[in-house]
């Protein structure tokens, strides 16, 4: 088993053990509210990692945590307290130490790929819980998952493996006749979650009601897949279990006049890996803006020249600025007023003197929606891919960047038969094929490439760096890979095929000229007998 050593993640772990003990011998108000912070810099590093059971625990702790904050006269906590945190700690300690086993994930472009310092090393294995050896549901489902390089292991509901390396899924596939989810089958759940802190745990095919879906939370289930969805739904979950993204730092503006809460603010965000910037007149604020680019305004209420609702009602003529969070840190207690300035183009109050738990926690949430807003114009839903309008936006953006002696090569693909799958199979098996692809895609290309969905059942790839011969070769592999891809449907499995054709820059030197010369080469392919690549003449 592999236990390397990830610094950024330990440094984590060794902080937020440090600043216990700090406030353990100290017992000072400050030291606690140190300790909190370092817990839920942990708990965003769990989550972002995708670790539902770490995440949990660490929340439990946060939650026993945050009321001491708000009352001074509480510290230091009585011995009670103490050891009451420090077993939730030790708990935590524990289970960290029992989930760091595993391999170096696959990811795209997989050989050779190394891991990046902090990320969490991730095992390949998956466990399938089913009530029978013969499941067609679990049959498929081994299937698809071992193709994209998953070890399998199928496990009896009552039988938790014992010394082995512990897996990155748990999937419960219950027997279809099995309506409702008995008492037994939450007890064995809550075993496994036990065994398993670290593993996202499935169970397919439960009824669409509030109840049962809350129940299987309770006992440990991390996604109900309801009966009615595609039991493949949950491979997409797997591989994306596997691509930990490494996203960009959040960026806050600090609109405040007083040096002193500007430092303040900026070592309580720093604390929390987000990055800042302060200026203290507003008159500067828009030539800021432009060069910044922040993803969220902390702005104080009264600032010299003109005040902190002026301001953001100046920025919310702009449409730059008409979405971008803005969040008010004032010592106005006036209710009144705070609503007022709500009403006037802000998204939050929050009171001086600030808690820094809570300051982080809205800043972080307020980001992470205003990006997924921003995303969500920019992906297809059904892929996760890009767009029709990203991609050619993106391509175009490939081609300015390419210059004169720049090359990158362009594919269109396009599902062979798909109207046949449709109407034969259905349209929710046609959605999985559509994405049988995408996932095909995103795990045998770089990271850098371009990949999206151009409509239907057709895709458009750009490699750049990569001319058209390497293309092709790149492609027909993917497109054998695809041919022998098994698509899991109720009644079994099906196989599907695409064509493809490819065009090079600069032989074609324009957007347009790229996606037409390889959408002629796409048809060249279908009028071959398709399932095969094909170039655009030079």
């Amino acid at each position: 088993m592999n236990t390397q050593p990830l610094s950024h993640f330990d440094d984590r772990l060794h902080a937020l053990r440090e600043r216990w003990e700090q406030y353990v011998a100290g017992g000072q108000l400050e030291q606690f509210v140190e300790f909190a912070v370092a817990l839920n810099s942990l708990v965003e590093h769990f989550a972002r990692l995708r670790l539902p059971g770490l995440t949990r625990l660490c929340e439990g702790l946060e939650n026993a945590v945050l009321p001491h904050i708000g009352d001074p006269s509480a510290h230091p906590l009585g011995p009670q307290a103490v050891a009451s945190l420090q077993r939730q700690l030790d708990a935590l300690f524990g289970s960290v130490s029992t989930s760091r086993n595993g391999s170096v994930p696959v990811r795209r472009q997989t050989e050779g790929v190394p891991v990046r310092d902090g990320e969490w090393v991730k095992p390949r294995e998956v466990w399938i819980v089913s009530a029978a050896a013969d499941d067609e549901v679990a049959d498929g489902l081994s299937r698809q998952l071992r193709f994209f390089g998953f070890k399998i292991t199928r496990v009896d509901w009552h039988n938790v493996p014992e010394d082995t390396e512990l897996p990155l899924a748990v999937l419960f596939v219950p027997a279809r006749a099995r309506a409702e989810v008995d008492a037994e089958a939450l007890r064995q759940i809550a075993v496994f979650r036990a065994a398993c802190p670290a593993s996202q745990l499935f169970y397919l095919g439960v009824a669409a009601f509030i109840e049962p879906i809350v129940a299987l939370m309770r006992a440990g289930i991390d996604v109900a897949v309801p009966a009615d969805e595609q039991p493949a739904m949950v491979v997409n979950r797997i591989l994306d279990l596997i691509q930990t993204e490494e996203q960009d730092k959040y960026r806050v503006l600090v609109v405040e006049d007083s040096r002193v809460a500007a430092t303040l603010i900026r070592r309580t965000l720093a604390e929390h890996g987000i990055d800042s910037h302060a200026i203290a007149d507003p008159g500067t604020l828009l030539d800021t803006l432009k060069d910044y680019r922040p993803d969220l305004i902390l702005m104080d209420m009264y600032m010299p020249r003109f005040n902190g609702v002026e301001a953001t009602r100046v920025l919310r003529q702009m449409s730059a600025y008409h979405t971008l969070p803005i969040v008010y840190l004032s010592g106005e207690s006036n209710i009144g007023m705070q609503v007022e300035a709500l009403r006037l183009g802000g998204d939050q109050f929050l009171i001086k003197p600030f808690n820094p738990v809570l300051l982080a926690a809205v800043v972080k949430t307020k980001i992470a929606r205003f990006r997924e807003m921003q995303r969500s114009t920019q992906v297809d839903g059904l892929t996760g891919l890009l767009n029709h309008s990203a991609a050619k936006a993106r391509l175009k953006a490939l081609v300015e960047a390419a210059g004169y002696e720049g090359r990158f090569t362009v594919a269109m693909l396009d599902i062979d038969h798909f109207k046949s799958v449709n109407d034969t199979y259905g349209h929710p098996v046609g959605d999985q094929v559509i994405r049988g692809l995408a996932w095909l895609l995103k795990a045998r290309l770089r990271e850098g490439d371009l990949i999206g969905r151009y409509g239907g059942e057709e895709f458009i790839v750009a490699l750049p760096g990569t001319d058209v011969l390497l293309a092709q070769a790149v492609f027909d592999r993917i497109r054998s890979d695809f041919a022998a891809l098994p698509h899991t449907h109720p009644c079994g499995v099906l196989y599907a095929t695409f064509s493809a054709g490819v065009a090079g820059y600069p032989a074609q030197d324009s957007a347009s000229a790229l996606t037409e010369a390889a959408d002629q080469a796409l048809l060249q392919a279908k009028s071959l007998g398709r399932n095969r690549v094909e170039a655009a003449p030079d």
